[in-house]
């Protein structure tokens, strides 16, 4: 169990009060890890107190992730107050439902800035840290729309691409420098992102009938595979992007 200790390290998690990134941050944490967490109110919430109800430093940084010009500046608050941020999770994301024909430039580069746009610049700042010191893991959330089209969703569609595509260019540039950079695909997912889906009867009929499991996915499904991407159990795994999705991919 070594290989997943996670004791000593510090974990940003990027929307990491709520959801997804609350599992993934609670597991993390379960292992052993410090949390950072990023979102963009400032208000703590009950993740940030059960992360120190289990014995770990847990902060909140309140951040407008659009604000590409001050990430940077994020980056130098958490590590003054953590020392270094070995493991990165790129989880904050925004949707928007439209029809492709009525879809609004506005709602476009909303989601495209805060999905793809400041996940990479994250990216780029995180792990230029880690190179100079030779370690690091970053974990990007990507999506079933990583690989299909989904509907009435083309700028989530187009991020969550773009995602699990520089997911892998920046493994082919920093797997030699000891830098780990990988993806999980969330499959349907019990988030407030979904309620729309869920609260409708025939698209929750539709896609219950699709997955194997035969159920939506929950925040603390994600922890497994944020651990193992986020230890020295993934030493040798880069630029992968795997899928949590109760066999959804495989049908």
């Amino acid at each position: 169990m070594k290989l997943f200790d996670l004791h000593g390290k510090t974990a940003l998690v990027t929307g990491g009060n709520r959801g997804l990134g609350g599992g993934m941050a609670e597991g993390l944490a379960e292992a052993g890890a410090d949390i950072a967490i990023v979102q963009r109110s400032a208000e703590e919430t009950e993740v940030a107190q059960s992360i120190r109800q289990l014995g770990r430093k847990c902060q909140t940084f309140s951040f407008d992730l659009a604000d590409f010009n001050k990430i940077s500046e994020l980056v130098q608050k958490v590590e003054k107050e953590f020392g270094q941020i070995d493991i990165l999770v790129n989880n904050a994301g925004v949707q928007r439902r439209s029809p492709s024909e009525s879809f609004s430039e506005q709602d476009w580069d909303l989601v495209m800035d805060v999905n793809a746009k400041s996940v990479f610049f994250l990216c780029q700042a995180v792990g230029r840290k880690m190179i100079e010191r030779g370690y690091g893991k970053i974990i990007n959330i990507a999506s079933l729309l990583s690989f299909q089209g989904g509907l009435n969703v083309p700028a989530y569609a187009a991020g969550k691409g773009a995602v699990a595509q520089f997911t892998k260019s920046l493994s082919n540039e920093w797997a030699s420098k000891n830098v780990n950079v990988n993806a999980i695909a969330p499959g349907y997912m019990s988030t407030d992102m979904n309620t729309a889906l869920i609260n409708d009867d025939t698209r929750n009929r539709q896609i219950l009938e699709r997955i194997p499991a035969g159920r939506w996915g929950k925040p603390e499904d994600m922890a497994g595979a944020a651990v193992f991407l986020a230890s020295h159990a993934s030493d040798y795994v880069n630029g992968e992007i795997i899928t949590v999705d109760g066999g959804w991919m495989g049908r």
